[in-house]
């Protein structure tokens, strides 16, 4: 039997989701994509695509046209121009985020894919959730604590223990049970989804140098090791605490199938600066799959042509993957 498609959020209208949702579709052929349906506003498609687009009403019927056409569940239009700022094209967003979600949870749609959405705006609209990773974790029935927000690229795959927080307030939000928890939801989720038996934690320290055996702070001694020995006590092949500014080069790189990171921009920076055009953001311990490029919106560059999709095909490509995995399971 045929798998269902992916559900594909488009994300702010007036940002680049929806071009590169539109280019990602123009390359399905050659970058061997599974099936997928656009879930948002048609018009925000239309602005700067002159492709073929299918407005459908189910995921069965998006199957049906995928090869001849765009499918898009609508979601009613923002009327917002592409780089405009519109609340309307916010909640919008919202809208198309929570239908795709349930079409995935119901099974209707195999995997989600999420497009880039602006926080600041969606909280204007009443979203309360520190980002979209949360939101579908809610409407999973998941504590936001017990899944694990990985990005990754071709050379590297990380894990910030605390994401989107004033780096102020990581050391006293960072504990043991918080690694512990990040870290088995992120060794879990390589087995379930990526097929890697035994994944290969490396877990970063968070002061320099991891800390100096306390000359530089005593968060690796208090809080870090003890979460490592007790991920060690469940089984699992976890090494560190590693000085950060060292593990991310190539050669360590090699030695390790995730890094497990104390703090948002510990591992995002080299995510970035390795996979720019290509980081994608899965999140793992959910019931279902879900995945997302690992950009924003770039409003400053929306309607131009210039929005480069390597992140969105690869956000589809892996979530067709993972959604064949769980499957097979």
């Amino acid at each position: 039997m045929r798998a269902a498609p992916l559900a594909v959020s488009l994300g702010d209208p007036a940002g680049i989701g929806a071009e590169v949702i539109a280019k990602s579709w123009e390359r399905r052929e050659v970058e061997r994509l599974p099936s997928f349906f656009a879930v948002g506003d048609v018009a925000a498609v239309e602005a700067v695509w002159h492709g073929p687009i299918a407005t459908v009403g189910d995921p069965t019927e998006a199957a049906a046209v995928f090869d001849t056409a765009l499918p898009i569940i609508s979601v009613a239009d923002s009327t917002a121009p592409p780089g405009s700022v519109d609340l309307v094209g916010a909640r919008n967003a919202f809208d198309a985020l929570e239908l795709a979600v349930g079409l995935t949870r119901s099974g209707a749609a195999s995997g989600l894919v999420t497009g880039p959405v602006s926080k600041s705006r969606l909280h204007a609209v009443g979203f309360v959730h520190p980002g979209q990773t949360e939101f579908v974790a809610e409407r999973c029935g998941v504590s936001g604590e017990l899944v694990a927000m990985m990005l990754a690229g071709p050379t590297l795959r990380v894990v910030p223990v605390t994401t989107h927080i004033p780096l102020a307030e990581v050391p006293a939000t960072l504990t043991t049970d918080r690694i512990v928890n990040k870290g088995r939801a992120a060794v879990r989720g390589l087995q379930r989804q990526f097929g890697i038996e035994n994944p290969r934690v490396a877990v970063a320290g968070l002061n320099p140098h991891a800390g100096e055996q306390g000359a530089l702070g005593r968060e690796e001694i208090d809080i870090v090791m003890p979460a490592i020995e007790r991920l060690r006590e469940e089984g699992y092949e976890v090494t560190g605490p590693h000085p950060p500014d060292i593990m991310f080069n190539a050669r360590r790189r090699a030695t390790y199938d995730l890094a497990l990171c104390m703090y948002h921009d510990q591992g995002l920076i080299p995510l970035k600066t390795l996979h720019f055009d290509e980081g994608i953001n899965v999140t793992l311990g959910l019931p279902i799959v879900r995945t997302s490029p690992d950009h924003g919106t770039a409003f400053d560059i929306a309607g131009r042509n210039q929005a480069d999709p390597g992140a969105m095909i690869e956000a589809i490509r892996t979530a067709g993957a993972c959604a064949r995995r769980l499957a097979e399971a």
